[in-house]
C-alpha cells in the first residue's frame, strides 16, 4: 500500500491542502484495492485561517512515506519554516516523491529541490519563484511538471490534476478516472495545457439582454 504523507505547516491554503485530503485520505478501497496508507505530518497543532488541524505525526515522519505533498502556503513573502524544509529535504533524500501544490513550490525551492528541474507554481507567483530560485526553469503556462521525483503544480484546480496524475502513476488511467468520476472532475487534463487564457468579452450588440451577457 503506498504510504501519502500531507506535510501542514500553520498558514496553509486549506482548498489545496482539501484537495490532497479527498484524493489520498478518502477510504476509496470500493474503487481501488489497495489504496493508500495516507497520514497528517506537522509539529503540533496547525491553524489554517480559520480552520485548526490536528496533525497524525510529526514532519520527522515524513521520511517514511513515498509520496509527499506540500499544500500551498499564503505569506509567499516570507520564508518557509526552517522545520517543515528541513523535513521535506530529509524524505527527499530517504527517497520519497515530493510534490508541491500551489505555492508549496517555495517549499520545494529552499528545500534544493527546484535545483536544476523545471518547475512551476501559480501564475501570480512564478516570476518571485524564478526571481528567488534563478537554479530552477520556472514554467508559468502550464498546470503541472513531472520531474520524477519532484512534482510541482500551478494553483487552485490545477492541483488536482497534478493529484489525478499522482493516482494515474499509481494505480493506471482507469482507477484515476474512477476517482475524478467520484469527485465530478474532468479525468485528465496534460500538465502542458495553459494555466490562464484571457478570453475578451464579447461586445454585447444590440440584443435586449446585452447588458447582462458579461455577467
Amino acid at each position: 500500500m503506498p504510504a501519502v504523507a500531507l506535510a501542514v505547516t500553520d498558514g496553509m491554503l486549506h482548498y489545496e491542502l482539501s484537495l490532497a485530503v479527498e484524493v489520498f485520505g478518502a477510504d476509496l478501497t470500493h474503487l481501488v484495492e489497495p489504496w493508500y496508507d495516507f497520514t497528517v505530518c506537522g509539529n503540533g497543532p496547525v491553524r489554517l485561517d480559520r480552520f485548526r488541524l490536528e496533525p497524525d505525526h510529526g514532519l520527522d515522519h515524513l521520511a517514511h512515506a513515498d509520496t509527499v505533498i506540500v499544500p500551498g502556503w499564503a505569506d509567499t513573502d516570507r520564508e518557509p519554516p526552517a522545520d517543515l524544509v528541513e523535513a521535506v529535504r530529509a524524505a527527499h533524500t530517504a527517497g520519497a516523491r515530493v510534490a508541491s501544490l500551489c505555492t508549496g513550490a517555495f517549499v520545494l525551492g529552499a528545500a534544493g529541490l527546484l535545483h536544476g528541474r523545471r518547475a512551476t507554481t501559480h501564475w501570480a507567483h512564478t516570476r518571485e519563484l524564478a526571481r528567488r530560485h534563478p537554479q530552477a526553469t520556472v514554467d508559468p503556462d502550464v498546470l503541472y511538471v513531472d520531474n520524477g521525483d519532484v512534482l510541482t503544480s500551478a494553483g487552485k484546480a490545477a492541483a488536482m490534476d497534478l493529484c489525478l496524475h499522482l493516482v494515474r502513476l499509481d494505480h493506471g488511467s482507469a482507477n484515476a478516472n474512477k476517482v475524478a468520476r467520484r469527485l465530478v472532475t474532468p479525468p485528465h487534463r496534460d500538465g502542458g495545457q495553459a494555466q490562464f487564457i484571457s478570453t475578451p468579452v464579447p461586445e454585447p450588440g444590440d440584443h435586449p439582454l446585452g447588458e447582462l451577457l458579461p455577467w
